[in-house]
């Protein structure tokens, strides 16, 4: 018979198998099958539902999946060419992120007073 490498089986004494643990039945094969689907079923309408919270427009509408998904990706879209923008203004002002950041002010307060007092 041959010896099994693993780091259980080898700090055992020489010719004595490790302790077997007792085979499943098929019911509790399929118990265990079933709850872990539910689990991950149950993660996954969590993940849907903390979306509708988070994305406008999507409160208190029917929980479609793919529009979840749908408005949820053109949200990000969004915000990212909303952010480039900002940090590309902030560019053009000569005001760096980075400056910004270490005085605690936010980029967005900071580029509209910046506009303001221009005007």
């Amino acid at each position: 018979p041959s010896q099994s490498t693993s780091p259980r089986a080898s700090s055992q004494n020489p010719g004595s198998k490790p302790a077997e643990r007792p085979r499943l039945s098929e019911s509790e094969k399929k118990s265990n099958h079933i709850a872990s689907e539910q689990k991950r079923r149950m993660a996954i309408r969590e993940g849907f539902d903390r979306l509708t919270e988070l994305v406008p427009g999507l409160e208190g509408m029917g929980r479609s999946e793919s529009v979840v998904l749908q408005k949820t990706v053109e949200y990000i879209r969004k915000n990212l060419e909303e952010e480039q923008e900002l940090r590309r203004r902030v560019r053009e002002l000569g005001i760096s992120v980075e400056q910004m950041k270490a005085e605690g002010i936010q980029l967005r307060t900071r580029v509209i007073s910046t506009q303001k007092s221009l005007w």
